[in-house]
């Protein structure tokens, strides 16, 4: 019997072990094994944020419904992977023996790479984790009473900046909503080359669109910016030019900010040899496996994957909800094809594809292949995508109360674009 460790419950970690289960039934043994008892579904922080949503709504214990699939579930986390003896050392200093383990971590919040950053000792509020969203509802519930300037955006080295974009537009809903928009200066920082570039390159008219939706809702933006440093109610900027050079600095005023951190690899792997990139990203080839170490596995955020293209100030590259349920199919199937004697074959469809909520609207896009030049350019502006992203919350929480493994952003991407299979 083979013993299958996963390590992270997250949207990677959880849907794979209910894949893996149901591939391998009763033979073999999966295993689970988060920091929580909990599963939160990530893509709702920014409706939490701002307390359109509250923790209740989106996160859940998750133990009844694994354990009613048969996959055994340990809360309290890894402290230490050791690939070499094929041993996970758990913070509560047990042991758990693997055959094949994957790892799907998601990634470590870097929030101490910028002085004065982050909800933890820092001035400024995160919407990555459940935990610092409720933590800026607080000080959303605080501002709202006494408002001011608002900076929100993404730091250098950031990857993931879908929600920063998000975040900016639902705020700004909310505060037409209350009628006080007229008292809040909004300033969007990024470390993106132009407004709408996404880590990927831009996608469609991704740029003139994102900036027609900014200038339409006064909101001011600074592109190719390093954040310095942030002091109570003052971020420092310093902003370059296309080639790299330094244009300006900004002193930029605030009484509420939000800036998503750049992302490392987990403590448990950092600095493991052959196993992660400098910055503690799992190594993986084209069949999402370790090439030194080849009974381990990789999905999701924490998986190492190069930027698109260098940029004047450092960025990295998302890995979306599709590019994620791809990489846990092929992951499921290569562990299958191992226990039986064969070689892995199965590679993840490496597509980028995003549905971004504004408040009252939204946008989507469709890159295939994620780097350019594509097959599909596709990017889509509208109330629809707003209604989809909330059906698409609870369909998923379902199906994770469920315990079911069925794909969804391949047939939703199918039918919005308009093919029928995605290459």
């Amino acid at each position: 019997m083979a013993h299958i460790v996963i390590m992270g419950a997250g949207i990677g970690g959880t849907p794979l072990a209910y894949e893996m289960q149901e591939k391998i039934g009763n033979g073999h043994k999966v295993t689970l094994i988060s920091e929580s008892e909990n599963f939160h579904f990530v893509p709702s922080n920014p409706w939490v944020g701002v307390k359109w949503r509250d923790r209740r709504d989106i996160e859940f214990p998750i133990r009844p419904y694994l354990e009613k699939k048969g996959i055994v579930f340990i809360s309290g986390g890894v402290k230490r992977v050791h690939p070499e003896q094929n041993r996970l050392e758990l913070n509560d200093g047990q042991s758990v023996d693997y055959d094949f383990l994957v790892i799907a971590t998601g990634p470590k919040l870097a929030f101490d790479e910028i002085e004065g950053l982050g909800p933890h000792g820092g001035y400024t509020q995160s919407i990555c984790h459940v935990d610092h969203a409720m933590k800026s509802q607080d000080a959303w519930e605080s501002f709202v009473q006494n408002p001011g300037p608002i900076v929100v955006g993404a730091v250098q080295g950031a990857s993931c900046f879908g929600p920063a974009y998000e975040y900016a537009f639902i705020m700004e809903t909310d505060l037409r909503r209350r009628k006080i928009r007229d008292r809040v200066p909004m300033t969007f920082v990024t470390s993106e080359p132009y407004i709408g570039h996404l880590g990927l390159g831009g996608v469609g008219d991704s740029k003139g669109m994102l900036e027609s939706a900014m200038r339409e809702r006064h909101i001011k933006w600074i592109c190719n910016a390093k954040v310095t440093k942030i002091e109570a109610g003052k971020m420092f900027v310093t902003e370059f030019d296309d080639m790299g050079k330094e244009k300006t600095t900004h002193e930029l005023p605030f009484a509420y900010s939000m800036m998503l951190p750049a992302f490392k690899g987990v403590d448990a792997v950092f600095g493991i040899e052959g196993l992660t990139n400098p910055r503690g990203f799992i190594l993986i080839d084209e069949h999402q496996r370790n090439p030194k170490y080849k009974n381990i596995y990789s999905v999701g955020v924490c998986v190492a994957i190069p930027p698109v293209e260098k940029t004047p100030v450092p960025i990295g590259t998302p890995k979306t909800g599709y590019m994620i349920e791809s990489m846990v199919t092929a992951t499921a199937h290569n562990i299958y094809a191992e226990l039986n004697g064969l070689a892995p074959t199965s590679k993840a469809t490496w597509n980028a594809v995003c549905l971004a909520d504004f408040g009252d609207s939204g946008i989507a896009f469709v890159a295939i292949p994620q780097i350019p030049p594509r097959n599909v350019n596709w990017f889509s502006e509208g109330k629809w995508v707003h209604f989809a992203k909330v059906a698409f919350e609870k369909y998923f929480i379902r199906k994770l109360k469920k315990g079911s493994c069925e794909p969804i952003y391949e047939e939703v991407v199918m039918k919005a674009i308009g093919v029928d299979k995605l290459k």
